[in-house]
């Protein structure tokens, strides 16, 4: 894999880098002598869609001071008539007795205490969400609760000026938006992180200038990151890794934390210092998971996994890491299993069983290549899943690099997800430049014949400080891998970007902010659409009727393993004219077009489908492609939200294949009689001959049936050699003339066997001493069969 990746070529040790859209040199940066001085204050957070809560100000004085000594508080929001009660009640209490106050106080604690100890919400260590409104409450492993002070959050903003390195997922067409970077002015500079979190709708139809956006409460537990991934199962969100702040500088806490946001209570939930477990081409297990970023991220919610692949650590990721210490980058991969979900490559799930309630964790780092030097390190790169060839799908690694090298995509790792095994195949056509961050999702052919990688956008990082972004579009069709530059010239395209996102809909690729350099001032909103069908930029995201949850093509909903987000996507012309088939399926490239020597695409096969026409009726569509690749084959093809009908140029090819098939039969027919006709006529000359060596009186009886040559004219209904009536006997004269002249004794006559003057004519024809012709026979096959039958 060395020559297929580009060193900055100075020489020097790379710069280490603060995030992939602006070079800084960590060195430069302050030493680690102030590093815990900068980390965020310590949070407990309670039951509340829209509150956190933090230490007061003499529990800090309290832990300075090293009193040993807990205090057990009660929540009173700030708006609460409690508040305004407060000063009337420090007003009467100059006329209250001492005891009046104290002792109804004290019985109303000795009761909340009591409460409290039996409350599920401490009786063990955990998370819990109450109720339709539930936030987050984190319960301290030692049972206790800590009395914390009353602190609003906020909706999200739904207007900023540009938005980028964010994370997101799409659930049940609803697309999810966490975090990332935002700017609300130009050339703003500091303050960027946030903890966004946003929604946008895709059950509508939109603008792209009025999307369907809406703003969700801040989170006061998930940190402010970027660059991290957002998992989804069907029913939760799962956040994992990111850079924290770098202006102002925030430094990562720990131990590290997975948090799962669950959809139906809208509430989040921490699970608190993961560790590995040991399975297939895995470490041993027991090793505290940590966070990454720069990674490439995808979620397989068939599988209920998910994974990160890459990435790097810094300062900016990992708790105590000395600023001057170098950035260090990842080749190993880290898989989460989403609790209740099933993965026998854990040797702890080997026999079926599921993921608990904080699922399980495996870091891959022995994959077959992964394990070689030949696997490079990189981040900013993008992982997509194709389903079937192993017996799980296979994942495909593309683009990325580091500071100093850059991988090529006209090689391509291929991540066998049932194996834990890496593999790399060549790609066919002109590939895409080296790029970092870019985005890339994936349709389906209704039928499953091929599955096409659509891949935008991007930066080149090199040289430093003046990174170019990209808009240009990719499509990487398997199993053919051939690239395909999609044509939108003269489209109304986004504009060069990075750092954005990319997810799939209805047939559309939906792409939310991205970096767009220095150059463009503000980017609002910042959401476009492309028609992954036609390979259009489009005004508007329009949804489609009849989908299900899931979104897969109508072939493929009643199928696990069908790809989300491709329902009513049709196989472009660009497409078809490389692997063959037409918009539903039916590609006639098979295989790659650089053979395959191991893993899945050697030896497996992509998942073909049925798929029917409106009238319930079975489609085959076949054609061969017009440039690129090898196979063979065709498949089913057609749905009631494409192009259905007959195939004219099939049922064309199969009735002139049948005509063929006739004609050929026809000739061989004609053959076989042709020649039994003139072995008959060579039998018939011979014997003639011998006949007049030997006399007129010798055997002719014999010969030549019950009459003789000097008899048989004056003998009713039979023939002589000289007959006078009709043009037979024209025939018979001349022959006779000619044959007497060239020495061949002339051809008796046979006598007839009946009246009938049909076999007559056809024995007469055999005696005129003329040889039987293959175009005779093909013009009157059935005067020669009734010869051949007649002797």
């Amino acid at each position: 894999m060395a020559d297929t990746q580009r060193s900055v070529g100075d020489g020097s040790p790379p710069a280490g880098r603060l995030s992939y859209f602006k070079e800084l040199d960590v060195d430069e940066t302050s030493d680690d002598t102030n590093i815990n001085a900068t980390r965020p204050q310590r949070r407990v957070r309670f039951k509340s869609k829209s509150d956190i809560f933090e230490m007061s100000d003499s529990d800090t004085e309290a832990a300075s001071s090293g009193e040993d000594r807990v205090k057990i508080g009660v929540w009173v929001p700030a708006d609460s008539p409690t508040t305004t009660t407060k000063a009337n009640t420090s007003t009467k209490s100059r006329i209250l007795q001492p005891w009046s106050r104290v002792f109804p106080v004290t019985i109303v604690f000795a009761i909340f205490l009591i409460l409290l100890h039996i409350s599920p919400l401490v009786s063990k260590a955990g998370t819990v969400a109450i109720g339709a409104e539930a936030g987050v409450i984190r319960v301290p492993r030692d049972g206790v609760l800590v009395e914390a002070d009353l602190d609003k959050r906020e909706d999200t903003p739904t207007v900023v000026c540009t938005r980028w390195a964010h994370q997101s997922a799409l659930v049940n067409g609803t697309l999810y938006i966490y975090g990332g970077q935002a700017t609300q002015e130009p050339q703003q500079a500091n303050n960027t992180w946030n903890n966004d979190f946003l929604t946008l709708d895709l059950t509508k139809t939109w603008n792209i200038g009025s999307p369907t956006i809406s703003g969700l409460p801040q989170p006061s537990g998930p940190p402010a990151v970027s660059l991290g991934y957002l998992w989804n199962s069907l029913d939760s969100l799962f956040l994992y890794g990111g850079e924290y702040s770098s202006a102002p500088t925030e430094t990562p806490t720990a131990p590290f934390s997975l948090w799962e946001y669950a959809i139906s209570s809208s509430s989040w939930i921490q699970h608190s210092n993961p560790t590995t477990s040991s399975g297939t081409n895995s470490d041993p297990g027991g090793a505290a998971v940590q966070d990454v970023a720069e990674g490439a991220g995808i979620t397989i919610p068939e599988l209920g996994r998910g994974y990160y692949f890459g990435g790097h650590q810094d300062p900016y990721t990992t708790a105590g890491w000395a600023q001057w210490f170098p950035r260090v980058y990842i080749k190993s991969m880290i898989e989460f299993t989403f609790p209740g979900s099933t993965n026998t490559a854990i040797s702890s799930m080997s026999n079926g069983q599921t993921a608990g309630s904080d699922g399980a964790w495996r870091n891959i780092t022995q994959g077959g290549i992964q394990g070689g030097d030949g696997f490079p390190e990189r981040a900013d790169g993008v992982l997509v899943y194709v389903p079937g060839y192993g017996a799980e799908g296979i994942l495909l690694g593309l683009a990325g690099g580091t500071n100093a090298t850059f991988d090529q995509m006209n090689v391509i790792d291929v991540y066998d997800v049932a194996s834990s095994t890496w593999y790399t195949q060549p790609t066919n056509g002109s590939s895409p430049s080296y790029r970092v961050d870019p985005c890339a999702v994936a349709f389906s052919a209704a039928d499953g014949s091929s599955t096409n990688i659509y891949m935008y956008g991007g930066q080149d990082l090199i040289p430093a400080g003046q990174q170019v972004q990209y808009d240009d579009l990719w499509i990487l069709t398997i199993p053919a891998f051939t690239w395909i530059k999609a044509d939108t010239s003269g489209q109304s395209t986004p504009g060069p970007r990075a750092g954005h996102t990319c997810n799939a809909w209805d047939a559309q690729m939906v792409v939310v902010g991205g970096y767009v350099g220095q150059n463009q001032s503000c980017d609002y909103p910042g959401i476009y659409v492309f028609d992954a069908s036609e390979l259009k930029w489009v005004n508007q995201f329009t949804t489609l009727t009849g989908s299900d949850t899931e979104d897969q093509q109508e072939s493929q909903s009643k199928n696990t393993t069908g790809l989300t987000g491709s329902y009513g996507y049709q196989v472009p012309a660009a497409v078809q004219v490389v692997i063959g088939g037409a918009a539903t399926g039916g590609a006639t490239v098979t295989a790659p077009a650089v053979t395959a020597t191991a893993g899945p695409l050697a030896t497996g096969k992509p998942i073909i489908y049925t798929v029917t026409a409106s009238n319930g009726a079975t489609v085959t569509e076949t054609a061969s492609p017009q440039g690129g690749g090898g196979g063979t084959g065709g498949t089913t093809g057609s749905s009631s939200n494409a192009k259905s009908g007959p195939n004219i140029a099939a049922i064309v090819a199969g009735v002139i294949a049948g005509l063929l098939f006739i004609v050929c039969c026809y000739l061989g027919f004609c053959a076989y009689v042709y020649r039994r006709q003139l072995q008959l006529y060579k039998n018939h000359v011979a014997m003639s001959q011998r006949a007049a060596v030997a006399g007129p009186n010798e055997k002719t009886a014999f010969m030549f049936g019950r009459g003789s040559t000097e008899n048989s004219s004056s003998r009713p209904g039979k023939y002589s050699t000289d007959q006078s009536s009709g043009p037979s006997a024209n025939r018979s004269s001349a022959l006779n003339s000619s044959s007497h002249e060239s020495g061949v004794p002339p051809m008796p006559s046979l006598g007839p066997v009946g009246g009938n003057s049909t076999t007559n004519s056809s024995t007469e024809d055999l005696m005129t001493g003329v040889e039987p012709s293959f175009v005779g026979v093909l013009l009157n096959p059935r005067r020669s069969l009734r010869v051949i039958n007649r002797d």
